[in-house]
C-alpha cells in the first residue's frame, strides 16, 4: 500500500493483485527505515521499589512513566516496562536460574503514565483477566483537556457519560485511530463517566472512570466532546507541555479491585506525575 512494490515496472498497490507466468517483481526498501520503531523520546528507565505501588506474592502493581513502551516490539532490544519488571523482581531474587514471570493484564499507550497491574503467578492470571473483561477492576485516570473549544464547558465539579459504539477507522498498515462505527460494522460499546476536579486557564482536569477499556477510549471520548487531550493531536489536541516533552496528559491514577486469592480490597493509586496535571481529588 505504499507504494514500494513494482510488477514489470509499474506500481502496484493492490494487496491481491493477481501475478502471471514471468511477471517480474521488485520491491524497494529503506534499509534505514526497515523494521525500525524506536522513536527519540524513548526513556531510559530502571524500575526501583519507589516505583512499585502494590506488591504481593501473586500481583505487582508499578508506576508506568511515559515515553516507555510497556512491552516488547518488532524492534529487539528497545526498552519496556514488562522487561523492567522482570529484571526488578530478579535483582530481588538473583538465584533464580530463569528469569521471574510477569503476566501481562493490560496495557497503557507508550505516552501514558501511572499504575498498570501485572501477575506473578500464572495460577492468577484467568481470574484476572475475566475481571478485566467483566469490568470488575476500577480504573480511573486524570486526563488534561482543553475546555474552551466546543460546545461542552463544564466548570468545576462538572460531570458527563459518553457512551458510544466505536472501532477501528485508520487502514492497517497506518497508526491506529478510533472512531464512531455502528455495531453493525463491528463497533464495540464504549462507556466513561467523566468528572471535571478543576477548571483553571482554558483547561479542565478531568478524571476519568471507564466502564468499559477499549482502544484509545478516554482519548475518543473526549475528542468527541469537542475537549480534546493536551498533546493529543490525533484526536484533536494541542502540542502539550513542553517541559514533560508534549506528551499525552493521561495518567492512569488509580486500579481497585478484590484480591483473587485472598479477597482483600486493593487499592493501588499512582501519584500525580507533575503539578501540571493539576491536584489529586
Amino acid at each position: 500500500m505504499a507504494g514500494c512494490v513494482t510488477v514489470n515496472g509499474a506500481q502496484c498497490r493492490v494487496p491481491a493483485f493477481v501475478m502471471g507466468k514471468g511477471d517480474s517483481i521488485e520491491v524497494f526498501i529503506d534499509e534505514e527505515k526497515f523494521l525500525y520503531e524506536k522513536k527519540p523520546q524513548d526513556i531510559d528507565f530502571v524500575l526501583t521499589q519507589k516505583d512499585v505501588v502494590y506488591e504481593d506474592d501473586y500481583l505487582i502493581v508499578v508506576n508506568k512513566p511515559a515515553f516507555l513502551p510497556a512491552e516488547e516490539t518488532i524492534v529487539e532490544g528497545r526498552k519496556n516496562l514488562h522487561g523492567c519488571v522482570v529484571d526488578y523482581l530478579w535483582a530481588k531474587n538473583p538465584s533464580l536460574r530463569n528469569p521471574p514471570y510477569a503476566g501481562i493484564m493490560h496495557r497503557l499507550d507508550r505516552e501514558t503514565s501511572g499504575s498498570i497491574l501485572f501477575t506473578k503467578q500464572r495460577s492468577v492470571n484467568k481470574r484476572i483477566s475475566e475481571m478485566f473483561q467483566t469490568h470488575e477492576i476500577k480504573k480511573v485516570y486524570r486526563a488534561v483537556a482543553e475546555c474552551v473549544r466546543g460546545k461542552r464547558s463544564p466548570g468545576k465539579s462538572g460531570e458527563f457519560i459518553v457512551e458510544e459504539y466505536i472501532g477501528r477507522i485508520s487502514p492497517k498498515s497506518s497508526g491506529c485511530k478510533m472512531g464512531i462505527v455502528p455495531e453493525s460494522r463491528g463497533g464495540q460499546y464504549s462507556h466513561t463517566r467523566f468528572v471535571v476536579v478543576q477548571e483553571k486557564d482554558g483547561l479542565c482536569y478531568v478524571d476519568c472512570h471507564l466502564k468499559t477499556g477499549r482502544t484509545h477510549q478516554i482519548r475518543l471520548h473526549l475528542s468527541l466532546e469537542n475537549m480534546p487531550i493536551c498533546g493529543d493531536e490525533l484526536y484533536g489536541g494541542s502540542k502539550g507541555f513542553s517541559e514533560l516533552g508534549n506528551r499525552i496528559m493521561l495518567h492512569s491514577m488509580y486500579l481497585e479491585f478484590e484480591h483473587p486469592v485472598t479477597g482483600q480490597l486493593v487499592k493501588a493509586q499512582s501519584p500525580l506525575p507533575s503539578p501540571l496535571f493539576g491536584e489529586l481529588s
